[in-house]
């Protein structure tokens, strides 16, 4: 049974990763159709009916939309074989039902695809409750700069939210208000915090109880 339970108006963060430890993202448009089925899969509606007619061509494209919205995206970051996400739930049961039809539609996309079966992800997604400020700053930190703190050391890393934190790209999944406005709307500040905290994070992530293990 499920420990977290899940309230509107609050902030969680939400992680897993591929069963084995595998790699679940193996090429550009991989990630691709998870960021866009985050998007597309904010409402009540199946992925078939809001695809309709729709092709993402590139990560350049998206951006959230004024929808009847599950959830609240505040970050991410995509890795090769996980990924971290800060979600608000905004309606009862969102977080589980958002996340319920990404695991399972992004499953079956990767299946077909590759030619398996079975299970993608190691198990149930996890979730922790936010419960201070403080911390959801502290974990905007560590999702926002996750692939850093994990040692893969890209510049500008695409599958994550930390571009759209520091004006880097138009459009964006994300309402930074939360915590960007905390800064005084400064991406400077915001960067100073991001960079002290991830190399604090980086250096600490073993001893960590809330930081995935890799």
């Amino acid at each position: 049974m499920r420990k977290t339970e899940f309230k509107n108006e609050e902030f969680y963060h939400i992680y897993n990763r591929g069963v084995d430890k595998r790699d679940v993202f193996l090429e550009e448009v991989d990630y691709v159709r998870f960021l866009n089925s985050m998007r597309e899969f904010n409402d009540d509606s199946t992925y078939e009916q809001r695809m309709q007619g729709k092709e993402l061509s590139s990560l350049r494209e998206l951006s959230s939309e004024e929808l009847d919205n599950l959830v609240e995206i505040v970050c991410y970051c995509i890795n090769p074989n996980h990924y971290h996400l800060i979600l608000k739930q905004l309606r009862p049961n969102g977080v589980k039902t958002f996340m319920h039809k990404i695991g399972t539609g992004y499953t079956n996309y990767f299946n077909k695809k590759y030619k398996r079966s079975g299970s993608l992800f190691q198990g149930p997604f996890k979730s922790i409750h936010i419960d201070s400020n403080e911390y959801l700053l502290y974990l905007s930190a560590y999702v926002n700069k996750n692939n850093f703190i994990h040692g893969y050391n890209l510049e500008n890393w695409k599958y994550s939210s930390l571009l759209d934190y520091l004006g880097k790209r138009s459009g964006t999944l994300c309402n930074k208000e939360d915590i960007i406005g905390q800064f005084d709307n400064n991406i400077d500040q915001y960067k100073e915090f991001l960079e002290n905290n991830a190399l604090y994070l980086k250096e600490k992530k073993e001893s960590a109880k809330y930081l995935l293990e890799e």
